[in-house]
């Protein structure tokens, strides 16, 4: 199934999302996750019981597809990422954390903050923890912890990141983790899905998932070996090589196969 979340009469909403005539449409309600309490309290209350005619994906207001207790992220995944920041490849996975404060909806502004003089994109598989996981082993049914995938944007001051020496605060900035624009079950990572990023247009990123240097299993088997991870939370996976600064007012793409396309314009804090 595909599903998103968007405002309707002022409320979280989820729904199905279906293909019509080539466009992605909103068909009908989905079922509301267990960790967004707010959208349950309010199916309760009979505030979210309010049908809604079908409409296109483009013309809602899409917020994040999932309500995540925390953002765990995987940095240099891929060969060719590493080598054009001239690193060396990770012997163990290398994760960190994006604040929730950093997450943005689909369509929503990236804001670039004044101390950094260098702002990236970095185009994202997204997984999404279906249910709790704690110490995996590498041979366990991984797929069973996953709900489905979606797209970020790690948004990284390159410059903070390099002068911090640890990056939280480079990717941590407020609005820096856009997600979106629908969730899906219907792909398989493990296949290669071809991530691409477009800066006004133009093709910067072109990866596949196939590339990863740790797969989606190793990765959970890892992670989850020290924090449990929770429905809801999210998994960054990496990006592929073709990093490169913005500037205000740009817009840029993320693309994956079978996933949509997450679309952010960037400006600075004084716009």
């Amino acid at each position: 199934m595909k599903t998103c979340r968007f405002l309707h009469q002022g409320l979280a909403r989820y729904g199905r999302v279906e293909e019509r005539d080539g466009a992605l449409w909103i068909a009908g309600p989905a079922p509301i996750p267990a960790e967004d309490l707010a959208a349950q309290l309010a199916e309760l209350r009979g505030d979210a019981a309010a049908a809604f005619d079908p409409m296109a994906l483009s013309t809602a207001e899409l917020l994040p597809p999932v309500v995540p207790g925390k953002i765990v992220c995987v940095g240099r995944n891929y060969r060719d990422h590493v080598k054009e920041l001239g690193n060396e490849v990770p012997a163990e996975p290398l994760i960190f954390f994006k604040p929730i404060s950093s997450l943005l909806a689909p369509g929503a502004i990236v804001r670039m903050p004044r101390v950094s003089e260098r702002i990236d994109f970095e185009g994202e598989l997204v997984v999404v923890i279906g249910r709790r996981a704690s110490r995996l082993k590498s041979d366990a049914d991984w797929r069973s912890y996953v709900r489905a995938y979606t797209i970020a944007n790690d948004v990284t001051a390159r410059d903070l990141q390099k002068k911090d020496g640890q990056w939280t605060r480079a990717k941590g900035f407020d609005t820096f983790c856009p997600v979106g624009p629908i969730l899906s079950d219907e792909v398989d990572a493990e296949s290669g899905l071809t991530v691409e990023t477009r800066v006004n247009g133009e093709l910067r990123q072109h990866g596949s998932t196939a590339d990863f240097i740790f797969s989606i299993p190793q990765l959970l088997a890892y992670i989850t070996a020290a924090i449990t991870l929770e429905p809801g939370d999210l998994l960054l996976t990496g990006t592929p090589a073709g990093v490169a600064p913005l500037a205000p007012g740009d817009h840029v793409e993320v693309s994956v196969t079978g996933l949509g396309t997450l679309a952010n314009s960037f400006a600075s804090e004084t716009d």
